[in-house]
This record gives C-alpha cells, structure tokens and sequence, in this order.
C-alpha cells in the first residue's frame, strides 16, 4: 500500500524524483496515467495489469465506458526510474496535471498521485472543512472508521 506525501520539483527537462518508499513497491518502470481531480496516477506493472483487465470488462457499447477508457488509456506511458531515482513525465500528462515546478506525491492505497502544489493545496482545502459529511458518505458505501 503506498501511504505518504513528498514535495518535490519538476526540472526543466519534465523529470521528477519518485520517493524512495514509493519506488520499492513500483519498481524500476511503471504506468502513469491522467487520474481524476487533475492529478496523475502511477501503477505499478501488477496494479496497472488488473485495471487494464477491469476496463476490458465494461461493454465497449456503453458510451461512458468508452469515453472512461480512452479518458485512462489515451495518455498513459510506461515511465522508467533513471539512475538517480527520476522519471520523465509526458508533456501532454504535465499540461494536464498543471505541472510546471512544484508537485506533490501522495500515496493513495494502490497507486501513487502526481499533483500540482496548486491543486493540491486547492483540493485540501476544499474538503478541509468538509470531512465530516464525507465521512458519513464513505458509511453509506459501507466503510466506517
């Protein structure tokens, strides 16, 4: 499970420093992908095979699910630590994630998010002093603390 948030920078060539904890569990290379809420996700190989195998579940006849696949797939790369632990993010999955200079890494269960400090701070505090209606939703779904 990854767990944490680091603060780095992205140079000027579009690299980033994976955390140290976050490279043991993704490995040498791994998926990164557009995620939801404007950020990226990185998959380890493993993770990223079993949603590769969810999405080809939905019925390609349903417009969501195409629009939801391509949304996942369409800019996804395979991205390779280099020797001093960075990876090179796409420009098309820097544009869309915001990421110019500052970023947050953050752990999130099974796979990591990429975000801009910006986003970041904007989606913190926004659910800042909503947490605990979210908590009552997360009830409703069946999870409970």
């Amino acid at each position: 499970m990854f767990m944490g948030q680091y603060n780095h920078s992205i140079d000027a060539k579009g690299r980033v420093i994976i955390p140290a904890k976050f490279r043991e569990k993704l490995g040498d290379s791994f998926v990164v992908t557009k995620g939801l809420d404007g950020c990226l996700y990185g998959y380890a190989d493993e993770e990223w095979k079993a949603f590769e195998e969810k999405l080809g579940t939905l019925p390609i006849t349903n417009k969501n699910t195409r629009q939801f696949t391509r949304f996942f797939l369409a800019g996804a790369a395979e991205c390779e630590l280099d020797k001093q632990g960075r990876i090179l993010l796409p420009a098309v999955l820097r544009e869309f994630a915001g990421l110019d200079k500052d970023v947050v890494l953050v752990g999130s269960a099974s796979k990591i998010e990429i975000w801009s400090k910006e986003r970041w701070d904007a989606s913190n505090a926004e659910y800042e002093g909503n947490m605990d209606d979210i908590a009552a939703n997360m009830e409703s779904l069946g999870f409970s603390i």
